[in-house]
């Protein structure tokens, strides 16, 4: 008889990552993904619940699929991220560097530099600075902590 489902599902976390690698090719038939511990863990814990009490219902996989096409508009389009406060098409974003005055035009879909079209700020603040910015936060519209 096998281990009760708790005491499975203790033992991962003091398992070392060779023997979660080996339990998620006993559980998936498949080689483990290259993600970090917390990560195995959490996915073994479902699958030994799953194959113990049973996985979602077809009408719940069903369902969620609904749901992903709605929002995602199909599995195979390009998930663009949403930016939430972006500046209205038109506006100009004027930053001095090293004495400099740099002006960039927000555009419906990117940004114009020197009339060039950049898909992001970041880039942007990259080609003038030479090194890696966050575009929104070189520009001032969001301060280094994440606020906006």
């Amino acid at each position: 008889m096998s281990k009760p489902v708790i005491a499975q599902l203790a033992a991962l976390k003091g398992m070392p990552m060779p023997a979660l690698k080996a339990r998620w090719r006993e559980l998936f038939d498949t080689e483990p993904p290259l993600y970090n511990r917390r990560f195995l863990e959490s996915r073994l814990a479902y699958r030994i619940q799953e194959l113990t009490y049973g996985g979602l219902t077809k009408e719940t996989v069903e369902r969620l699929n609904a749901l992903a096409e709605q929002v995602g508009g199909g599995k195979e389009r390009a998930r663009k991220a949403v930016v939430r406060n972006r500046p209205l098409a038109g506006t100009r974003l004027i930053r001095e560097w090293n004495g400099v005055e740099h002006c960039v035009t927000v555009r419906d879909e990117d940004f114009e530099y020197l009339g060039n079209a950049y898909k992001s700020l970041s880039v942007v603040a990259r080609h003038i600075t030479g090194t890696r910015w966050n575009g929104w936060v070189f520009f001032g519209l969001k301060n280094r902590r994440g606020r906006g």
